[in-house]
């Protein structure tokens, strides 16, 4: 089984997803070449943002195409302001205009971070602090509690002119609460494998909230089960 993976972040995603595929995929061993995958391995690089990520996509299929050992090609990207299905649809789009078609034998997935990938990390209920003292936590718990509420249907407040920045400033102040500090070239306790499990249980508690995050983690589990069946 072998992965091509491209993620849109050039900081904390690049040290996210080596660390989930790890854990639910711990037979998975990283090349930093793409044409060095044996068995059981992944390549995973930035694309740098939108839109420069849907040109590296279309690269990254005609790398898969050219070595045919590629089980699957996964693109991570934020939702951002659009939702989720347009997201998906720009990735396809781009792809279809290109007039590249991907190998039969890989399988696309596109995974998109709904809004960004800190709305996920605010999934995490046991740093959520029920009685804060920061004053600016106090204002966001208020007008948006992500304990009780999903995270990805919180939209933009206090000033800021994007969904994202306002989730990563949410974080931000949520984790100082428990004296960590949070910053996307060094993400820190949300690496963590007890994080990590916060938003599985998240994800499993009554499947309605953090979908987005509940589909990244069943590719993974798939992608588990399918080495499991072939060894």
């Amino acid at each position: 089984m072998n992965l091509y993976i491209i993620v849109e972040g050039e900081q904390t995603e690049m040290m996210l997803y080596p660390r989930w595929i790890q854990y639910f995929i711990p037979e998975l061993t990283r090349v930093d070449n793409f044409e060095n995958i044996t068995k059981n391995s992944y390549y995973l690089f930035s694309g740098q943002g939108i839109p420069s990520i849907y040109n590296h996509v279309v690269n990254a299929i005609k790398d898969i195409n050219k070595i045919k050992r590629y089980d699957y090609l996964i693109v991570v990207l934020d939702a951002d302001e659009i939702s989720v299905e347009e997201r998906k649809q720009k990735v396809i789009d781009s792809i279809n205009n290109s007039g590249i078609e991907l190998n039969h034998a890989c399988k696309l997935e596109i995974i998109v971070q709904s809004r960004a990938v800190e709305t996920w990390f605010l999934g995490n209920r046991s740093v959520y602090k029920r009685n804060p003292q920061g004053e600016r936590f106090k204002l966001y718990s208020r007008f948006f509690n992500v304990e009780i509420n999903d995270p990805e249907q919180m939209e933009k407040s206090f000033g800021f002119k994007r969904i994202a920045h306002f989730h990563e400033s949410y974080l931000r102040e949520m984790l100082k609460e428990y004296n960590i500090k949070y910053r996307k070239s060094n993400p820190g306790e949300v690496l963590k494998d007890y994080y990590l499990k916060e938003l599985i249980n998240r994800t499993n508690d009554k499947g309605e909230h953090l979908k987005s995050l509940f589909h990244c983690f069943n590719i993974f589990i798939a992608i588990k089960n399918k080495i499991t069946r072939d060894n």
